[in-house]
């Protein structure tokens, strides 16, 4: 498992992060505070404090490189 620090400061964000990240058949969570929410799911997203960044916790043992690719435009400096 790897944990990244993203930002989803915006609606148009938030919906090309999910199209992005649907595209793998890893399991992918995002960590506010004590709150645990499927990152695929738009709703749980939205449910979030969006205006600090989030863990994102990707699930997956091989293929990370690609994945952090992907989301590459999503991760807070």
């Amino acid at each position: 498992m790897k944990t990244v620090k993203i930002s989803l400061n915006s609606i148009d964000k938030v919906k090309s992060f999910v199209n992005d990240i649907t595209r793998f058949d890893y399991d992918f969570d995002l960590v506010s505070g004590r709150y645990v929410i499927d990152a695929k799911s738009i709703m749980g997203i939205f449910s979030l404090d969006l205006s600090k960044p989030i863990d994102l916790n990707i699930h997956a043992e091989d293929n990370v490189d690609e994945v952090m690719n992907v989301i590459k435009p999503y991760i807070a400096e």
